[in-house]
Formats: structure tokens, sequence, C-alpha cells
């Protein structure tokens, strides 16, 4: 039974029959799919340094976005690269999928490494976000996961598979 829905997520009570016969009741959250982008310029990369009120603070982030209905993950990253970075991806590279918090979410993220960047005219940020774009060496962003600078788990995937 749906508990609560907004535009972004829908959270549900359901039974679920466990695989050793037992019953119980849990509560789901459905946030829908989304997509990240490592964005790659030689040995630099882009992240962006987003405000995020749920824990309010500052995080090192890899640029990310939730999928429009009808969107494919390809589509997404290309819209979300331009919105939150400024620049559009000449080529993205599928890295895998990632399952955020399946204790109680079937958030499912899509990752990408993006390069050929090029600046893009179409580059305006969402009105309720607070973005800066930062270009590091790709060792100093692995260097701030290693320190405790960066704690965001899908930015920590990507710079993971993409460190070398």
């Amino acid at each position: 039974m749906e508990v609560f829905r907004s535009r972004r997520l829908s959270v549900e009570e359901k039974q679920v029959s466990l695989p050793d016969g037992r019953v119980r009741d849990y509560v789901v959250v459905h946030p829908g799919p989304a997509v990240a982008m490592l964005p790659v310029i030689g040995d630099d990369c882009l992240l962006i340094r987003q405000y995020r009120y749920a824990i309010d603070r500052y995080l090192y982030e890899v640029p990310a976005g939730t999928m429009e209905p009808g969107e494919t993950p390809v589509e997404t990253a290309h819209r979300e690269m331009i919105e939150e970075t400024g620049f559009a991806a000449g080529r993205l590279a599928a890295m895998g999928t990632i399952l955020t918090t399946p204790g109680f979410s079937d958030e499912q993220i899509h990752l990408f490494k993006a390069t050929d960047l090029v600046p893009s005219s179409l580059y305006q940020q969402d009105e309720d976000e607070v973005i800066e774009v930062e270009r590091l060496p790709l060792i100093r962003a692995w260097a701030m996961v290693m320190d405790g600078t960066i704690t965001d788990a899908k930015t920590i995937c990507l710079l993971a598979q993409c460190r070398g």
C-alpha cells in the first residue's frame, strides 16, 4: 500500500514472503532510476560541490540526476551533464549500475564515464540547486576519498573505477 508520493519518490508498506517462508512487513522507498557521470579531461575530472539540505552541508560529487519518464540512461546522462557542469559529453562509456541502499530502497544509479567534453550553450542550472563545478586532478580526487573529504557513494564508485 502506497503511504506517500511526491514528484521525486514514493514510499510503500508491503508484506514480503522471505525465502525461508516467513512473512514480514517492510517499508520500501522508490526514488526512481538515476544516472551519475564522471567527466574526465585528460588526467583531470570535473566534480561538483553541491549543497545537500538533508545533511545541511556541501558535498563533493559527480554530476548526477533522476531519469525522466521515457528517458534512457544515456539521454539522462547527456541532459544532466549540461545542466550540472555546462559541458556536453562527446562520449559516454557505461561503467555499470549500482544499488544505493537495498535494505530499504530499490534505487538504481547507472554509472558513466564522460569524455570528449565541450562547453554547451544550453547550460542552465536547476533553480533548486546550489552547485559549483571544480576541475581536479584524478589523483587529487582519489586522495580526497582516502582522507574522508569525498564521502558520496556514487562518486567513490566512479573514481575507484577510473583511477587507473
